[in-house]
C-alpha cells in the first residue's frame, strides 16, 4: 500500500533529484556525474505533472569544471522552463562543483556539519623523471606541435607550462565565481577574499557567510514548506547492482578495470581533501 501511496497522495508534490559522487570521473564500475548521464533523470524529475518543487539532494566533492557548469546550466533551463522553483540540500559535502551544483538551486539548505564551499580550481598530478632514470627507461614521444606533452609525467616540468595551467585556472576560477555571485547576489555576506580562496566550512559558516540559507534536512524542511501532507517522489535505482556495473563487453573489461582502479584512487584522494 506504501508503494501506492506515492502515486494517489494528494499533497503538494516535490521531485528529488540525488547528485551524488565526483563531477565527470567515472567508469562503467564507478559512474559519475556528468549533463549527459544525468539528463534523462534531469528530465523526468522537472516532467511529473502537477510538481510544487524539485528538490536536488547533493553529496559532491567536486570534480569537472566543464560538468559541473554544464549540468547547472541544464538545471536552470528546465527550471524556467517549467517555471518551478528548485531547493538543494546538501549532505556530507557540497564542495568546489559540488557547490556549483548547488548553486544552481534557488535556495541551499545544509546540515550544521555539512562541508560546504571550495570555490576554487584546482589540478594536480605526479612527475616521474628521477624513478624512469633509476629504472633504465628511455621516454620517447613525437610530436607536431611544441606544446602537445605540456605537464607530460615523465619529463622535467617547465615553467612556462606551469604558468599555462595557472592561467587557464584563473580564468575558469573567474567563472566559478561569477555563477557564485549571479546565483547569490545580495544573499552573500562574506568578502570575495574570504569566499574565494578555495576555503571550505560547515554548514553554520556557510550560513553566516551567505553561501547557503539555512539549516535544515529535506524531509523536515520540505513538510514544513508544503505542508505535512507533501509527496516527496525520490528518484527509482536504474537496474540492480550487476545490471549496471556490467554494461560493458568482454573486449574491454581489462581496460575498464584499469581505468576504474585509477579513477576509483582520484575520486577517493578527492573525498579525503574533506575529511571524508
Amino acid at each position: 500500500m506504501k508503494f501506492l501511496d506515492r502515486f494517489f497522495k494528494k499533497g503538494p508534490k516535490v521531485a528529488v533529484i540525488r547528485l551524488a559522487g565526483a563531477i565527470g570521473m567515472g567508469s562503467a564500475f564507478r559512474p559519475g556525474l556528468s549533463a549527459a548521464g544525468l539528463e534523462d533523470t534531469l528530465t523526468r524529475a522537472f516532467s511529473r505533472k502537477g510538481l510544487a518543487a524539485v528538490a536536488l539532494v547533493i553529496n559532491c566533492p567536486g570534480g569537472s569544471a566543464a560538468q559541473s557548469s554544464l549540468i547547472g546550466q541544464r538545471i536552470r533551463q528546465l527550471a524556467e522552463e517549467k517555471k518551478l522553483p528548485v531547493l538543494a540540500y546538501v549532505e556530507d559535502v557540497a564542495a568546489s562543483g559540488g557547490y556549483w551544483l548547488a548553486s544552481a538551486a534557488d535556495e541551499i539548505y545544509a546540515d550544521a556539519t555539512s562541508i560546504v564551499g571550495s570555490i576554487g580550481v584546482v589540478a594536480a598530478g605526479f612527475g616521474f623523471t628521477k624513478a624512469i632514470e633509476k629504472l633504465g627507461v628511455e621516454r620517447r614521444v613525437y610530436t607536431a606541435g611544441k606544446n602537445k606533452v605540456m605537464l607530460d609525467p615523465f619529463q622535467p616540468e617547465k615553467p612556462e607550462d606551469v604558468a599555462r595551467v595557472l592561467e587557464l585556472q584563473a580564468g575558469i576560477h573567474e567563472i566559478f565565481k561569477a555563477q557564485v555571485r549571479l546565483r547569490r547576489g545580495a544573499r552573500l555576506k562574506a568578502a570575495d577574499d574570504e569566499v574565494f580562496t578555495g576555503a571550505f566550512w560547515t554548514g553554520d559558516k556557510a550560513l553566516e557567510m551567505g553561501l547557503i540559507d539555512g539549516i535544515a534536512e529535506m524531509n523536515s524542511h520540505l513538510k514544513s514548506r508544503f505542508g505535512p501532507d507533501v509527496n516527496i517522489l525520490m528518484p527509482s535505482v536504474q537496474g540492480n547492482w550487476l545490471t549496471r556495473r556490467f554494461k560493458v563487453d568482454a573486449g574491454s573489461l581489462g581496460g575498464e578495470m584499469a581505468e576504474g582502479l585509477a579513477q576509483g584512487m582520484e575520486h577517493r584522494a578527492l573525498w579525503s581533501r574533506y575529511g571524508l
